[in-house]
């Protein structure tokens, strides 16, 4: 069976008004916190009994995760504070719909989300381009010159990324 629904404006901005006040809680916590209270918001799920809907967003979470915690990508301020206001979101129990409500309880943080992969769909790209160029350059274990190439290479592939963001988040906040 496949059930849809369509979010109006009105829905949107409550997600949008909970996605603000994660912001918020995101700014005056500290980020070891907040990754590992996503960490531990994920293993309390048990995923044989969660809607297919929020199981496949699940992953987003740990994408946010291992982004984050990837010392080599080094995330830049804004970007980063929305993939740790998204993993606050999804460590609150009790945010739009309480997550211990069985079937329905996950549903609002599966929507919030997919919103936020839309929204970071550009910073997620990135990130999956320099993983790719990362695993292209070859393993980590190589002697000292060779170490500081790799190093040099990914560091440039790191700045022309973010420096992309960068200019694609000017253009987004440009007003009209």
């Amino acid at each position: 069976m496949r059930i849809t629904f369509e979010l109006e404006s009105a829905d949107l901005e409550r997600f949008q008004s909970a996605f603000v006040r994660a912001r918020h809680l995101a700014s005056q916590a500290e980020e070891v916190d907040i990754l590992d209270a996503a960490k531990q918001a994920l293993d309390a799920i048990c995923i044989d009994q969660v809607p297919a809907y929020v199981r496949k967003r699940l992953v987003h979470v740990q994408r946010l995760v291992v982004l984050l915690e990837d010392e080599e990508w080094n995330l830049p301020g804004p970007e980063r504070c929305e993939a740790l206001a998204a993993l606050v979101y999804f460590g609150d129990p009790d945010d739009l719909v309480p997550d211990h409500l069985e079937v329905i309880g996950l549903i609002d943080d599966a929507i919030m989300l997919e919103l936020i992969a839309r929204r970071m769909r550009h910073v997620l790209d990135a990130y999956a381009q320099f993983c790719s160029f990362r695993n292209a350059l070859g393993s980590t274990q190589c002697v000292d010159a060779e170490r500081l190439a790799r190093a040099h290479k990914l560091a440039q592939q790191r700045l022309q990324l973010v420096e992309e963001l960068r200019v694609r988040r000017a253009r987004v906040e440009q007003p009209a």
